[in-house]
């Protein structure tokens, strides 16, 4: 399994910050750190992985992401086994105008009822190093290739 995504970074008083999104739905409902992660999405086969991940972005935070120039930031693998490919780009969004799209999902397990929970629950800007506490670990390494970039 393969998903791409962006990794929105901006100066923000004179430091780096990036865009991390927390995940909706009941399983991470109480979770924080290392909870979180870039806005990102399954590759499907014949799929170009910079269009998925532009396409992520505005499904899962309600906006289009930035016209800008986009840098590959590689790809990491996540505990599970997920590859995760990401790009960096510049640029802002106001957290307060989040609008995410929503999945379905039995719930409470085995009850045979559907309830529809948003793919994003929060979004959040963060300096790098409260980002390191809060994402999921295997894509801290996107932080640390974007913090490299930066000098």
């Amino acid at each position: 399994m393969e998903s791409a995504g962006l990794l929105l970074h901006r100066l923000h008083d004179g430091r780096l910050e990036v865009l991390l999104v927390h995940p909706g739905g009941p399983f991470w409902k109480k979770r924080d750190e290392g909870a979180w992660s870039i806005p990102k999405g399954e590759i499907e086969p014949g799929q170009s992985a910079l269009d998925v991940a532009r396409r992520e972005f505005e499904e899962e935070l309600g906006q289009p992401p930035p016209q800008t120039k986009f840098i590959p930031l590689g790809s990491v693998r996540q505990a599970g086994g997920k590859v995760v490919h990401a790009w960096a780009a510049p640029g802002d969004f106001d957290v307060d105008r989040l609008h995410s799209g929503s999945f379905e999902m039995e719930w409470p397990p085995r009850s045979g009822r559907m309830a529809a929970f948003p793919e994003v629950d929060r979004a959040g800007w963060f300096d790098l190093a409260a980002a390191r506490r809060k994402i999921n670990q295997a894509q801290a390494e996107f932080l640390d290739r974007l913090e490299k970039l930066r000098k």
